[in-house]
């Protein structure tokens, strides 16, 4: 396997397969933004992997994927949280974050071109439109699994997928529930990858975008 890249959208589980995987020795980053964080992890999840999966798949041949499925009542106004609170750092002239970031959010959501991208009947439009393609595109391919981190036996068929025989230590943690963004940020690991990190070409990002 070359990489196990996490392709489900924000607020789907992202931290909390996150930080599971950091307990089974991968290296992990909960987004990345470098070509060094890249080269560096063996599991990359949330942005740019939820958008860039198909570039991410030719630039990484023989790597794993896995869709991140959840409730849409439920990730609806999870994700409005998110944007919302998001929406300063995300403006694409002043907006502070990683200009993939920036772009990776604006690709899904389309923030910059709908006048109220946080609505239910906007979101639940990019999210339906989202999980059909990524099941279009994996169709018939064994290197892609679809998991919900709320089931109890999802951890274990992750396990499975990825090829560890190992037994699962009970089901994902559950992490950045409520109106909480920050717990990948807040938990403390060695195996943890900046998302920023700097190589030889310093923080440069891939050229396919």
């Amino acid at each position: 396997m070359n990489k196990l890249f996490i392709i489900g959208l924000p607020r789907t589980g992202t931290t909390s397969i996150s930080v599971a995987l950091l307990e089974y020795d991968f290296m992990v980053a909960h987004t990345a933004f470098t070509k060094h964080a890249f080269e560096l992890a063996d599991v990359i999840s949330d942005a740019p992997c939820f958008s860039d999966y198909k570039e991410l798949d030719a630039l990484f041949p023989g790597s794993k994927f896995v869709y991140l499925d959840r409730d849409l009542e439920k990730w609806i106004p999870s994700a409005q949280m998110l944007l919302q609170k998001m929406e300063a750092r995300l403006d694409p002239i002043t907006g502070v974050f990683s200009p993939v970031l920036k772009r990776s959010f604006n690709e899904v959501f389309s923030l910059t071109t709908t006048d109220n991208p946080y609505t239910k009947e906007h979101l639940e439009t990019c999210y339906i439109k989202h999980k059909k393609e990524v099941f279009e595109y994996f169709k018939n391919r064994n290197d892609f699994i679809c998991v919900n981190v709320s089931h109890q036996e999802s951890l274990q068929a992750l396990l499975d997928f990825i090829g560890l025989k190992v037994k699962a230590h009970g089901g994902f943690p559950h992490l950045n529930t409520g109106r909480h963004v920050a717990d990948w940020k807040e938990f403390k690991h060695p195996n943890k990858v900046n998302a920023n990190s700097a190589g030889i070409e310093h923080r440069r990002f891939f050229d396919y975008k």
